[in-house]
């Protein structure tokens, strides 16, 4: 039956495993914690980050998050305890890092654009357990007082096609947006090839007090359910529908449906190297607005050795004057945008246990004649440079 509950948690966990390519770190202690298994995980960047264009800054600063687990079997099932933080809140500061094109959450009053907004110091704080209740076939159920629902695909700061890249996705919250919710309750049931999730959660997005716990005047207001299916061991493929209630801060009484799909893969390249690769839709469907809003997104890395890595993304997203706070636009105009970046990172030692990399990343930010005046030019360049701290051996 041991056997069994490894297997099936290892199957259903695959599609997380997977694309954040966490095994690596996973550590028996014999110690003290007896049956637990620990594991620690985590990933910076110290950058400089310049964006062109009168919208444009440039800002010095570190984008990091640390996660630890620790499992154990408990009633022929396994409980997994998680928490993940992050040092943003000090290290960006609560307006975030300059990034063209980028919108959600606010600052101050005032919707943030043109930024990407810092991950609040707690990320996640939850309990997943798993138990086998047939040959194949198990249950899963997750409480999170911080957690990310069953929406979207692994979030962007954890999936090894976007592992060297130090900067967000434009499409962040037509995908994976949810990754930090205050409150979440998910269910599941899920063989060695699918697994089936449903969630019950609190649907706005963090203020921007980002040190403390979103609770007042909320509540679990929204729900979702995600199907994941695991075509082959390397591959991961997913769809979802959310329904938020009020997700922004600044116009609570506007709720949405989310919904899209992602295929994700990671294969072995040559002897000691990485491919990695995502395509990913998600769309934003504001109820009683009209028509949905797409996004799409093809993110890849090629880790050619284990020392060096090239890593470029795509993305096309169709956002409104509200979302890029063009006042001179009616708010329900949207416009078709864009973003192409490539980069290139090269591994160089260890410092304290770290492995660091150093690399950059080049950009370019595409918009409709119509935003010209406002951007400066169609095609706006961007600028990133960075050193990288991660835990050695990882891709």
């Amino acid at each position: 039956m041991r056997r069994l509950l490894l297997t099936l948690i290892a199957c259903a966990a695959w599609p997380l495993r997977a694309q954040m390519d966490m095994q690596h770190s996973m550590k028996m202690n014999e110690g003290p914690l007896g049956d637990w298994s620990l594991m620690l995980h985590g990933n910076g960047f110290v950058q400089f980050d310049w964006q062109g264009s009168p919208r444009g800054s440039h800002q010095l600063g570190f984008v990091n998050w640390a996660m630890a687990a620790a499992s154990c079997p408990l009633g022929g099932g396994r409980l997994e305890l998680r928490g993940m933080l992050s040092a943003e809140p000090w290290t960006i500061g609560a307006r975030g890092y300059p990034l063209l094109l980028q919108s959600g959450e606010s600052y101050r009053g005032t919707p943030l654009h043109d930024r990407q907004h810092p991950h609040d110091l707690f990320m996640e704080l939850a309990a997943l357990y798993e138990r086998p209740v047939g040959r194949n076939l198990g249950l899963s159920v997750y409480l999170a007082p911080v957690g990310e629902p069953a929406v979207g695909p692994v979030a962007f700061p954890h999936r090894p096609s976007a592992a060297d890249d130090p900067l967000a996705p434009i499409s962040h919250h037509w995908q994976d947006g949810t990754h930090i919710t205050f409150g979440v309750v998910t269910a599941g049931v899920f063989t060695r090839a699918v697994k089936l999730e449903g969630s019950w959660f609190n649907g706005r997005e963090p203020d921007d007090h980002r040190t403390d716990f979103d609770y007042t005047g909320r509540k679990l207001d929204s729900y979702s359910v995600r199907l994941t299916a695991n075509p082959g061991r390397r591959w991961s493929a997913s769809a979802w529908y959310a329904h938020l209630k009020g997700p922004e801060e600044l116009h609570p009484d506007e709720s949405l449906h989310r919904y899209g799909a992602a295929a994700l893969t990671t294969q072995p390249f040559g002897r000691r190297g990485q491919w990695a690769g995502a395509l990913i839709w998600g769309a934003n469907d504001q109820i009683g607005a009209g028509q949905p809003s797409h996004s799409v997104v093809l993110e890849s890395t090629l880790d050619l050795d284990g020392t060096n890595a090239v890593f470029g993304r795509a993305e096309y997203v169709r956002k409104s004057a509200q979302e890029l706070v063009i006042p001179s636009a009616p708010p329900a105009e949207e416009y078709d945008v864009g973003a192409l970046a490539l980069g290139y990172r090269r591994m160089v030692g260890t410092v304290a246990g770290l492995a660091v990399g150093l690399g950059a990343r080049a950009s370019v930010n595409l918009v409709p004649s119509s935003l010209e005046p406002t951007y400066g030019s169609r095609a706006v360049a961007g600028l990133a440079v960075y050193l990288q701290l991660r835990p050695p051996g990882t891709h």
